[in-house]
């Protein structure tokens, strides 16, 4: 595991998740969440990671060859070596707490139990799909597994989601909001504004930096004047500087039960900085030639799945149970896929639902 936390004043930058260098110095006890690495998670919690794991990417590689098939509608954006971030935090959220995240969404819609075959339909325009075929895969949404949707428009879903847990705060229902969000929205005056408000009000939100290196097809050190675009930043708020391996589910589902009790304690919000990295590009429509060869190779050797299965089975669990865990996505996968195909377009009329509030088309004066 890596995960790292610095005092709110301290402002290093020696708390770098790629080599996986513990805090050291007075915050060393509370910065290195690492109980994982002693063996304690026990193997109910590390089957339901690696189970998040495979159906995301299972999900995500047959996304890819539909895409490529032509079926699925518009572009789409894949989690494909990001896996391991919405799998820790779809195992450490409670089922009535919230999620916020960006047009990379299908891992964090699926990994809050969103059905697949939904959101399957949903990328190919059906109407049996979570928003009956009229978002697509850049805005899926499905309220009643805390889903609340994702967000094409930069940074737009980080004050979103301050306004959902400063609902949870005033109803004292105990829920937490997660918002997710890329290494680029670190720069977005959004971005600034929703973590100084979260720590004035004490909002009961932890917002997650997914730092894949690139912002679109520009690297985040390019054109950020510190090394951990969200991190480093922590300190301007008061809020601790947290780094965590991003493709680590142990190391990302640690960092994220601890931010999350805090969050529901009323202790206030979170800043987490999980670094990973995209196997292709940004998008479908992009190749990812601007990226180094020696780059993607090393990231590549560090892909959360086969690192994380052969973790498991060098702590006793067997081949056998990992296999039911990959046959069992497959399955759901190929099903969900067959039902997507199998679905109607939606009919013309649909259009002209839930436009307002009312649930119609017509703007009411």
């Amino acid at each position: 595991m890596s995960a790292t936390t610095k005092s709110a004043p301290e402002q290093g930058t020696d708390h770098d998740a790629d080599d996986a260098t513990p805090a050291t110095g007075d915050d060393a006890e509370a910065a290195t969440a690492d109980a994982s690495a002693d063996g304690h998670l026990d193997d109910v919690v590390r089957l339901g990671l690696y189970e998040q794991v495979v159906r995301i990417r299972t999900f995500e590689e047959r996304a890819y060859r539909l895409f490529m098939e032509g079926l699925v509608k518009g572009t789409s954006h894949l989690s494909l070596g990001m896996e391991a971030i919405a799998a820790g935090f779809g195992e450490a959220m409670r089922a009535d707490d919230y999620t916020f995240c960006t047009y990379r969404g299908h891992a964090h819609t699926l990994a809050r139990g969103t059905d697949m075959g939904g959101v399957m339909a949903e990328l190919l325009g059906r109407a049996t799909g979570v928003c009956g075929g009229k978002g697509g895969s850049m805005h899926l949404t499905s309220v009643e597994h805390g889903a609340m949707g994702s967000y094409a428009i930069i940074g737009a879903h980080l004050p979103i989601a301050n306004g959902a847990a400063w609902s949870a705060q005033i109803r004292g229902t105990g829920q937490v909001a997660v918002c997710f969000f890329g290494d680029g929205t670190t720069n977005i005056g959004a971005f600034h504004e929703a973590l100084n408000l979260a720590k004035v009000w004490d909002l009961p939100v932890v917002f997650v930096c997914e730092n894949n290196l690139y912002m679109e097809y520009t690297a985040i050190g390019d054109v950020t004047a510190v090394e951990h675009p969200a991190a480093d930043r922590a300190s301007a708020y008061g809020l601790p500087s947290i780094i965590v391996d991003g493709n680590d589910p142990e190391a990302v589902y640690e960092v994220a039960t601890e931010a999350i009790a805090r969050a529901r304690a009323g202790e206030g919000p979170s800043l987490i900085e999980a670094k990973t990295y995209r196997h292709g590009g940004h998008s479908r429509a992009d190749p990812g030639t601007y990226r180094p060869a020696e780059e993607v190779e090393a990231w590549l050797e560090r892909d959360p799945m086969p690192t994380y299965r052969a973790r498991l089975q060098e702590t006793g669990i067997t081949e056998e149970r990992l296999e039911e865990i990959e046959a069992r996505a497959q399955s759901d996968v190929d099903a969900a896929t067959e039902f997507a195909k199998s679905s109607p377009v939606p009919e013309l009329q649909a259009a002209y639902t839930n436009v307002w509030a009312d649930g119609g088309s017509s703007w009411r004066n």
